[in-house]
């Protein structure tokens, strides 16, 4: 069965570039996201992985942990790494998974069932502190991943975890969000003592800035 959002990742011990990485413990009390490339060497990813890199500083400001996988052996990981670093200015500071035994790629339904079995999928598992997973998005190989997106998705996720609301449509951090529609009017009013815009009963917008 595929995996769904809300349910355990699974845990897996496998080789990566800065050794062996056993999931759930390696995770600790951060946010995960890992995130697996087609093959070592190809071009989009290449430029994927400069990005991941360079967006080091924003994964630390969420406790989030990057991981990426292939199911190319460590060597070709470690020598990709020197020719992401030459072309896109950033060094790798993060593990690739050398999942040559295609073990984490089939766990998590990461091989296309109409391709050669040693091409992934494009995934990206946005993962909680609870292990479970929050976010899935896959992408075809022509298509780079937005990984500001990414970013955002995870400010939603964690700013509507610690709060009753929602995030609407093209929200970023600093923009109004959604009271629950859970939320009476009486529990709205307590919750949000600044105040809100009732556009009808189940679409109510707040302000969140102090």
């Amino acid at each position: 069965m595929a995996l769904q959002l809300g349910q355990v990742a699974p845990d897996f011990r496998q080789e990566s570039t800065l050794g062996i990485i056993e999931f759930h413990n390696w995770l600790g009390n951060s946010w995960g996201v890992l995130f697996s490339h087609p093959k070592d060497f190809t071009p989009v990813c290449t430029t994927e992985l400069g990005e991941v890199a360079r967006l080091n500083p924003e994964w630390k400001k969420r406790n989030v942990k990057v991981i990426g996988l292939s199911v190319d052996p460590i060597d070709a990981h470690h020598k990709w790494e020197t020719d992401i670093k030459e072309t896109q200015g950033h060094a790798v500071d993060f593990p690739m998974l050398a999942d040559s035994d295609e073990k984490v790629a089939r766990l998590y339904g990461m091989i296309h069932p109409e391709c050669d079995a040693t091409i992934t999928v494009r995934s990206v598992f946005v993962v909680d502190p609870s292990k479970k997973i929050r976010l899935i998005l896959t992408y075809p190989p022509s298509s780079g991943r937005n990984f500001h997106e990414i970013l955002r998705s995870i400010d939603s996720l964690q700013l509507t975890d610690n709060n009753s609301v929602a995030t609407p449509v093209n929200w970023t951090p600093g923009e109004d969000v959604v009271i629950s529609p859970k939320l009476s009017k009486e529990e709205a009013e307590r919750k949000f003592p600044q105040g809100y815009r009732e556009l009808k009963p189940y679409l109510r917008m707040v302000s969140l800035k102090k």
